[in-house]
Order: structure tokens, then sequence, then C-alpha cells
């Protein structure tokens, strides 16, 4: 059944990304040019945005609690990146639309060539991107699932919290941080509030998920291309024994630099979304991991809440790596797709063909990089410095 429900994610007309757009329409990013269902999901981005502002309206009230303002902060934080991904989704979609055309419309080709080559590294990659997929929501869902039920827990499995509740001294345990224009510690109030939080749960959930698998397998498309582009290179002339006319010649070398220059262009365009989202979320990661630390370590933190605080840093943790790790992939494969001319039989051709051949390395020159804003790109050696910085900042506050 599962296998099944999988199966229809898929989406002939978009071979790569069924799975991804069949996410990002279900919560309201991919949406329609217009209709009521527009409407509708756009309220809801709204509404998703007040309950933002509601979190730092609240940060101010608790500022002189140390510990409150951190667990405030570690979660709207996360919030502010969630509503930024979705309103840039959604102002920039005729950008992500260009880019959605041009990969199933280029990976459609391909396939339509039936070069067993190509096909074997095209099924590699999705298959890939399919497991990176399902493994990321399977680990957003459980994040979801232990944010929403770890106040119960907290309930459930301290007597002395469940006594200090009864007697008034202390107030329902809350699934986030937030302010609200009623009595939300008991009574209906703390039921609306409840409810309202664990919607707003599964939107950021879904919001995350869907924008962070979208951004990774669409990185992972421009590796596999280049790795594509790479082969197609190596095989310019055969094994060097074929009699290839110069004519012929030239239009494989034209067909080579005219893949490359596409896979530039639009990951300038891909790369001009994410940054500015990016570059937020990597200061805010180092925040966030510091802010984390400080709160599994603090006296007093129950187990519970060190495994609620544990699972939340692991879930930052793999989905700050995912994107720097694919994107240093990008950047490898740029360095090394010149490898596949030199790789090629050039020698067995004409001078006129090897200028040809020399200009088109020239062009697999340029390096392709994903950027977090304008000072920092994403790769490994960036993650490794961000987990280094906030080690730093946790250190020193531990020290206070």
């Amino acid at each position: 059944m599962l296998f099944q429900a999988l199966t229809n994610l898929e989406d002939p007309a978009n071979p790569l990304l069924g799975p991804t757009l069949w996410g990002l329409q279900k919560w309201g990013m991919w949406q329609p040019n217009k209709g009521l269902s527009r409407v509708i999901y756009n309220i809801i981005h709204l509404l998703a945005i007040i309950f933002v502002l509601s979190q730092y309206v609240e940060l101010w009230y608790i500022r002189s609690n140390l510990e409150m303002a951190l667990r405030n902060l570690s979660v709207t934080m996360l919030s502010t990146v969630c509503v930024v991904k979705a309103g840039t989704f959604i102002a920039w979609q005729k950008y992500w639309r260009n880019i959605f055309e041009k990969v199933s419309m280029l990976e459609k080709e391909q396939t339509n060539k039936r070069d067993d080559s190509i096909n074997k590294i095209i099924k590699r990659y999705t298959g890939y991107s399919r497991t990176v997929i399902y493994f990321y929501w399977c680990l957003v869902t459980v994040t979801v699932i232990t944010v929403i039920l770890a106040p119960l827990v907290i309930y459930l499995s301290s007597s002395k919290r469940r006594e200090e509740i009864r007697n008034g001294t202390s107030a329902y345990p809350e699934i986030m941080s937030s302010w609200a224009p009623f009595d939300k510690t008991r009574g209906y109030g703390y039921v609306i509030l409840v409810t309202i939080q664990t919607l707003i749960c599964f939107y950021g959930g879904g919001i995350v998920a869907n924008y962070d698998a979208n951004a990774v397998v669409l990185i992972t498309f421009f590796s596999g291309q280049l790795e594509i582009l790479k082969s197609n290179c190596e095989r310019l002339f055969g094994d060097g024994h074929e009699q290839i006319s110069y004519a012929e010649a030239v239009r494989r070398i034209q067909d080579c630099h005219q893949h490359h220059v596409i896979l530039i262009k639009y990951t300038k365009i891909l790369n001009s979304l994410l940054s500015p989202v990016m570059f937020l979320y990597v200061i805010i990661c180092s925040f966030m991991f510091c802010a984390s630390a400080v709160q599994l370590t603090t006296e007093g933190t129950t187990s519970m809440q060190q495994v609620w605080i544990a699972e939340y840093l692991i879930a930052l943790v793999v989905q700050l790596f995912l994107y720097c790790w694919h994107s240093n992939k990008v950047l490898y494969m740029s360095k090394t797709v010149d490898e596949g001319v030199y790789a090629s039989s050039w020698w067995s051709q004409s001078v006129s063909v090897r200028r040809c051949v020399l200009l088109l390395s020239g062009q697999l020159n340029k390096t392709i990089r994903f950027t977090a804003g304008p000072f920092t790109e994403l790769t490994v050696a960036t993650f490794v410095a961000i987990l280094k910085g906030s080690y730093s900042y946790y250190t020193l506050l531990s020290k206070k």
C-alpha cells in the first residue's frame, strides 16, 4: 500500500520532480495563477506570518528568563525561516516555474535519445533523489510529531509537574512559546492555543520538508547533468578509430557547449532563488545549534526534554548538511567535467577540430557554486565551520 501511494506521486510530465511538485502544491507554495484555492492558501500563509509575530511578542515578555527565552528563540528562528521560504517561493514562482519546465524538458529530451549511458545516469540520480526525499520527509514528520507530543510527554512523565498544574502553581506545558490575546494557561484558552500551535507545526513541517526536498532534488539534478555532460565529452569522437566528418565533430562539440551553457544559466537562477534564504538560514543555524546545546545541558532539564531537544537538534543538522553536501558535490563535478574532454579521442581529429575542442575545454572550466548570500559558499567546509562556530558560542555561554 505504501509503495502504491508513493507511485501515485510520480508525474510523467515531470519525471524527476513529481513527488516534490505534489508536496509543493499540497502546502500551497506551487499555486495556480488564479482561483479560490490561491486565495485560501495565501490567507493561510498570512496567518502563519501573524503567528510568527506573536512568537516575537512573547519573546519580549519573557526576555528576563534566559531558559524560556532560549526555548522561544530556538523555535521562533526556525518559524521565521519557514515563512521566508514560503513567501519567497510564492513571490518568485515564475522563476521556479522556469527552472521546473527546463529541467523536465531537458530530461525528457535525453531519455528519448535512448542512450544507455545517459539513461543509466538519469536512473541513478532519480533513484537517489527519491531516497533523499522520502528520508527527509520521514525525518521532518518525526520531528513535528515529537514537538507536538513533547508537552503531553512532559506532563505524563513528571508527577511533580502534574501536582503543580493541579494546584495552579504551574501552567499547562505549551507546544511552542507564543503570545495570545486571551488566557492561554487554562481552560478553553489553552485548548485553542494548543490547536493553533498543532496546526502551525504541521504547516511549518510541510513547508520545510517540501521546500528543502525540492531544492536538494534540483541541486542533485544539476550534479547528474554535469556527470552526463562529462560522459558525452568522453564519447565525442568514439574510440578514435571511428571516421567522423568535420561537420559532425563540430555539431557534437556544439551540443556539449550548449548543454554546459544551459546548466550555467539555470544554476545561476536557482542560486539567486536559494541564496538569500540560505544566508538567513546559515546565520540562524549558528544560533539555533548553540541555543539547543545550552538547553540540552542546562541543569533541571528533564530526560524527556533532552530527548526532544536532541531530536530537534539532529533535524537542524541534517537540514543544513543536505544543502552543503549536495552543493559541494555540484562544485566538485563542475571542476572535473572538463576531464571528459581530455579523456576523449581528441588526438584522432584534425587541427581545426582540436581548436574547437580547446574552446570547449575553456567553457567547461567554469565552476558552479551555490552560495549563502554574498559571503560564503554552501560546501562541506562551510558546514563544519558553522558547527565549530556554534560550539564556540556554546562554550562561551556555558561559562557565564
